[in-house]
């Protein structure tokens, strides 16, 4: 090879080579810090898209998990009234027996009847009271309702899915369902009032009117961060809960929401102050019902096979069958050993449909943290790096450099030895 200064080829070389291994201790570097062997889809597109479906099914079991521990929550609230509820029969059918006894007039029957109609009364009271989260576990729920027809139109038209308001319930039946005038309670309403407060804050304010002393009780709940780029802000085809815990009332909100108080903050009118557009009665005798099937989400995919139906079982005195049990008289209380013994025996075999969901519910819980482990495990082997084996190829590839930068100055020194041809 000729001996130049124009070109120098071993630098050249050099240099190339000083790049190529700088790149590669940078990008083992890179998944070094991060602890994942693909930091972007150049260092492996396959893995990288399986693994974040992995990733993705893995987050939904877990949560999935979570579902399972609610719906066995949720079971054992009924479960627990349900002992309750049997307590009070094993009463009822004390009570029944000794007013069937000859030695008793029908005086001291009526005053064993009292109790056993309270009794009765109980057991109604703990089956419409008895739910979880809203939903009704042993019978109807209270007395009271929102009037949904007021909801989105008439008197509630600003509360829409635009506007944000996806859905409102009752967390506190005995507060709305106050009625001091005994008038009924479709007077009970609230309203609600979006505006800016201090600074960019944002205030939702609800009125809610009962029939009591009080009349009229406020709470308000600051929802600046569900704004626009704040940190709660409700995406498109999310929900977030308000809850206003104060007046038993709970509120579902979405992306539109958003909207709604960025103009709010920009000063538009808006709310029940502005021309009583968002306010909402409240129905009589239209409660949270009773739905025999809830169904839980127990997997990560959108198939029957995911999702489990729990059956729930009315323990209210009409399906009990003592809705008109008397043991006023001999005759009556005989009867009703026999209605109490067939309430206790429907009774049971509620309790009995409970106790098998409970264990099926066990096995699939089981079976998510089984299933969320492998998958864990499918992904980390995809994903996951080898720090012992990357940590030796970051050490190889770091001598590289340090080779090449040291090789790269003696090849721009040879040049120099050229210049001792041109002494003189």
């Amino acid at each position: 090879m000729a001996l130049n200064i124009i070109s120098n080829y071993a630098a050249n070389v050099a240099h190339r080579n000083l790049q190529e291994s700088d790149t590669m201790a940078t990008r083992s570097l890179s998944k070094l810090s991060s602890g994942t062997r693909v930091v972007s889809a150049r260092d492996d597109a396959a893995s990288m898209a399986i693994g974040a479906r992995l990733n993705a099914t893995t987050q939904a079991l877990k949560t999935a998990t979570v579902n399972v521990g609610q719906a066995n929550s949720m079971l054992q609230i009924a479960d627990g009234a349900m002992a309750t509820i049997d307590d009070v029969l094993v009463r009822m059918k004390t009570l029944a027996t000794q007013a069937a006894s000859g030695n008793l007039s029908d005086t001291e029957r009526g005053f064993l009847d009292d109790e056993f109609q309270l009794l009765k009364d109980e057991i109604d009271r703990i089956a419409s009271s008895t739910n979880f989260n809203g939903v009704q576990l042993l019978g109807d729920g209270g007395d009271v309702d929102i009037d949904f027809t007021t909801v989105g139109a008439g008197t509630g038209a600003d509360l829409t899915n635009a506007n944000g308001f996806s859905g409102f319930a009752i967390t506190d039946n005995n507060f709305w369902a106050s009625d001091d005038t005994e008038d009924g309670v479709a007077d009970n309403n609230f309203a609600i009032d979006i505006t800016a407060g201090p600074g960019n804050s944002v205030i939702m304010t609800i009125t809610a009117n009962v029939d009591d002393a009080t009349g009229a009780y406020t709470q308000s709940i600051d929802i600046t961060s569900y704004q626009t780029g704040g940190a709660n802000e409700v995406g498109v085809g999310q929900q977030a809960s308000l809850n206003f815990d104060e007046i038993g009332l709970s509120i579902s909100i979405n992306s539109g929401l958003t909207a709604t108080i960025d103009a709010a903050v920009g000063g538009a009118d808006w709310g029940a102050a502005n021309g009583e557009n968002a306010t909402v009665d409240m129905a009589a005798d239209n409660g949270q019902r009773f739905e025999a099937d809830v169904n839980f989400q127990i997997g990560a995919n959108n198939t029957a096979a995911d999702r489990l139906s729990v059956t729930l079982t009315r323990v209210d005195l009409d399906t009990l069958g003592l809705a008109t049990t008397i043991i006023g008289d001999q005759a009556g209380a005989q009867a009703g050993i026999e209605s109490v013994n067939s309430a206790i025996d429907a009774l049971q075999a509620a309790r009995a449909s409970i106790g098998t969901f409970q264990n099926r519910l066990d096995f699939a819980g089981q079976n998510l943290s089984t299933t969320t482990e492998n998958t864990e495990s499918a992904r980390s082997v995809l994903l996951d790096l080898d720090v012992a084996s990357e940590m030796t190829t970051f050490t190889s590839k770091q001598i590289l450099v340090q080779s090449g930068v040291a090789m790269l100055a003696q090849a721009n020194q040879m040049p120099q030895n050229l210049l001792r041809l041109l002494q003189q």
